[in-house]
């Protein structure tokens, strides 16, 4: 790995430490430049710098907003609204959909030209990677910054090629006593994801099951998903293989975190499916990356798998990394009445089948 992709990833590191910490940032891309500072977690008196006022949110939530119906903003892409909140408060109100219902009256609002496509696009990804709404006050860049990054620093951070073999151990769990546990690590990148080798390993295809992190179900129980009976179902159908493997994953809420999660939630309270919670909150439907799970198998020296999962996309997303999937193994589950709906949805609006 080169010294520059050590100060990129360093650089990029720093600045979601000040988009988490609300602070201001800039970002550097083909076409401009751009200072930021995350609506989530400003202050009000922190706007001064940003006296213009603006707004920038992604395209996901400016649809929501009915502002593709204007020139700048058809595009898809991140939008960027000129002197539409002069307090923290009203930027919350645009940004975030759970306060919809308390200000259903917004506007009328007028885009311009974002002023670094690039750029922008690099912080949404910043704000999904440090689990923040997608939304910032921001300026064209003046004088000096104490954080900065380019977007190519960003791509540089996140990039799955980066990940190494960080620590393994023996670890007997319920569905095997003989399984080993084999953790992965990007340099300045702060998620630790995980492999758990079940059985022997053979000259046959293992049994592969990439899970993503679920708080909520693996470790709490939901009914609100099927994440944690998956979980537990697959390590048992390993235990009866030959020998499989569990990828779990840090992406937590189809790659939104946690509390954009929670977020979800409570959207789907007030009706909205899955899907469209997402997408009013400002995110991709799928915002998870499956090439880390490629990585993390190649390293594993498993070039051909057998891939227990209902979403055939997982087989295409691997497939592209350069794994094999030989066989696609269904996971059916019982449902229950929390559920019901989530499950519905997986299977008519992102193609889930058994």
């Amino acid at each position: 790995m080169s010294d520059s992709d050590h100060k990129g990833g360093r650089r990029a590191a720093r600045a979601i430490a000040a988009l988490r910490r609300g602070w201001p940032f800039r970002v550097e891309g083909a076409g401009g430049a751009l200072d930021l500072l995350a609506v989530e977690n400003a202050r009000d008196d922190a706007l001064v710098e940003f006296a213009s006022h603006d707004v920038l949110l992604s395209g996901e939530r400016a649809v929501t907003l009915k502002l593709t119906n204007q020139r700048v903003a058809a595009a898809p892409g991140p939008v960027r609204l000129t002197s539409a909140a002069s307090t923290v408060a009203a930027a919350l109100a645009i940004a975030d959909p759970a306060l919809d219902l308390a200000h259903p009256l917004k506007g009328p609002f007028r885009t311009i030209a974002t002023g670094g496509d690039a750029a922008a696009a690099a912080a949404m990804t910043m704000a999904r990677h440090a689990g923040l709404l997608p939304a910032f006050f921001v300026r064209d860049a003046f004088g000096e910054a104490e954080t900065g990054c380019t977007d190519g620093d960003v791509a540089t951070l996140l990039d799955p090629a980066r990940l190494q073999i960080a620590a393994r151990a023996r670890l007997p769990v319920a569905a095997s006593e003989t399984a080993e546990i084999i953790a992965f690590r990007s340099p300045e990148e702060a998620s630790d994801h995980v492999a758990l080798v079940i059985g022997q390993r053979d000259g046959n295809p293992p049994v592969v099951r990439l899970h993503s992190e679920c708080l909520t179900g693996d470790v709490l129980g939901s009914l609100k998903c099927d994440c944690g009976p998956q979980l537990h179902a697959a390590l048992h159908a390993m235990a009866d293989a030959p020998w499989g493997v569990l990828l779990y994953l840090r992406q937590e809420g189809r790659g939104i975190g946690l509390v954009n999660k929670l977020r979800a939630y409570a959207l789907q309270d007030q009706g909205y499916d899955t899907v469209d919670a997402n997408l009013r909150l400002g995110f991709p439907v799928e915002a998870r990356d499956f090439a880390i799970a490629g990585r993390m198998l190649k390293l594993l020296n498993i070039p051909h798998i057998r891939l227990m999962t209902n979403n055939p996309e997982k087989v295409a997303r691997l497939e592209k990394e350069g794994v094999e999937v030989v066989e696609r193994l269904p996971l059916a589950l019982p449902t229950n009445p929390h559920n019901e709906q989530y499950l519905a949805t997986k299977r008519d609006r992102t193609g889930h089948q058994l």
